[in-house]
């Protein structure tokens, strides 16, 4: 009976030293993004969500909620862009065309990567798009030039009232860095 207590001894005394221990690599492994709640006035579609703190607001465009401009990475020239638009209850179009159209922004129309998901119980399409970026702009969307090595991660919400689309467009490094801060925007989503 002494060697069975004393083998619990140790064994619970173990497992009170690993815990702590396994906790702090638990922690350690999971980054952790500073996030900035959105104003009421900037959110849209039934849905609130923050922002990585280390974004930075750009001046108002016609379409958008908001647009926000991400530091590039070191040795990239130009800043990421993560623009929140909605167009209204019904319209936007479904996911697949809007998948169609950013991948025809790019050079050759690359196949993107795509990922069903659900949070907070709103379903959600995650997509990721590589290659030489035609940046299109104006009304009829026509290239500007060609921009290598840029990257694409799209998501499209489908909130209570519409869908609400996040397009976050940059340099490869830029983009790569910042995306665990995207996805922790994305996961901080809420209906209202």
């Amino acid at each position: 009976m002494k060697r069975y207590l004393l083998l619990l001894a140790i064994v619970s005394a173990g497992l009170i030293v690993l815990l702590p221990g396994c906790k702090k690599n638990d922690s350690s492994q999971s980054s952790s993004v500073a996030l900035t709640k959105e104003v009421p006035e900037n959110t849209a579609a039934g849905v609130l969500w923050s922002y990585p703190s280390r974004w930075t607001k750009g001046a108002p465009r016609q379409m958008r909620v908001v647009t926000y401009v991400i530091p590039a990475a070191q040795g990239d020239l130009e800043t990421g862009e993560c623009a929140v638009s909605y167009f209204g209850s019904g319209a936007g179009g479904d996911a697949d065309m809007n998948i169609m159209r950013w991948s025809s922004q790019f050079e050759g129309s690359p196949t993107p990567v795509r990922k069903d998901d659900k949070v907070g119980g709103i379903n959600v399409v995650k997509v990721q798009i590589a290659g030489n970026y035609l940046a299109p702009a104006g009304p009829m969307m026509e290239a500007t030039g060609k921009k290598e090595n840029f990257r694409l991660y799209g998501v499209i919400v489908e909130a209570p009232e519409g869908k609400l689309f996040f397009k976050f467009i940059g340099p490869a490094k830029t983009v790569e860095g910042a995306a665990a801060e995207l996805d922790a925007l994305i996961g901080s989503l809420t209906k209202k």
